[in-house]
């Protein structure tokens, strides 16, 4: 009996100040793979693949859209100081983590970018990660009671605008576009001029880890210290 191919599962969380995204793939069912968006010009950069579980509802972008805040959960790491679950602040679309704070539950966990280099976690204080400071970051926790729901969080989980039915997800991008995912595809829903077109076909992709480039690895504020020390130089 052949078993019928499963399509990936796509969600989208925009950047609000740039035009800037990043997609979450998902499939086969343990793997998920990270895909920046240039939604101006409809490119897609392949980044990250991870082995373990991202929940993408929980994560946010920058409002420049190039840091990436995410919540991981990955079991093998239980008995280790990452304690199995953790939010992360990475280059978008990379998880080399800049800042780690591990939370050992997936009860809560995640948060919002409150401006490019600040953030509010969903969770009690925790100190981060000795291997992963969060060096240039500001980061503040929000959890006042144990719920995570109250309406004036300040972390509110990204959700689908369910804008067309039957889609796994929708949303609207920069440009005011909707654009909806379905069968592994992402699409820009038909206007009154033209058809639905599709943006990207993401069904054919296989897990294919890389190693971060070096640009994904770099501290925040590195690059500023070194344009400092190049001009002195001159």
């Amino acid at each position: 009996m052949v078993q019928k191919k499963v399509a990936p599962r796509l969600f989208v969380i925009f950047a609000r100040e740039a035009h800037e995204a990043v997609i979450f793939r998902r499939g086969p069912s343990d793997w998920f793979h990270i895909v920046r968006w240039d939604t101006k010009n409809d490119k897609f950069h392949p980044g990250a693949w991870l082995k373990g579980r991202i929940y993408p509802e929980k994560c946010d972008l920058s409002p420049d859209g190039k840091l990436l805040l995410s919540f991981i959960h990955q079991g093998r790491k239980l008995k280790t100081d990452y304690r199995s679950a953790w939010s992360a602040i990475s280059r978008s679309p990379w998880l080399h983590a800049l800042g780690l704070w591990p939370q050992g539950t997936t009860y809560g966990g995640g948060g919002r970018f409150t401006d490019d280099r600040s953030a509010v976690l969903r969770f009690y204080p925790v100190a981060a990660h000795p291997d992963h400071p969060g060096a240039g970051l500001n980061v503040s926790f929000i959890a006042f009671d144990t719920s995570f729901e109250r309406k004036y969080d300040l972390a509110p989980l990204h959700q689908s605008t369910r804008e067309i039915e039957g889609a796994e997800w929708t949303g609207r991008d920069q440009r005011g576009r909707l654009i909806y995912a379905a069968d592994g595809k992402l699409i820009c829903a038909a206007t009154k001029t033209r058809e639905a077109i599709c943006l990207a076909d993401f069904n054919n992709l296989v897990p294919d880890p890389q190693p971060p480039p070096f640009s994904a690895t770099v501290p925040l504020g590195a690059k500023k210290l070194q344009r400092r020390v190049e001009r002195k130089q001159r």
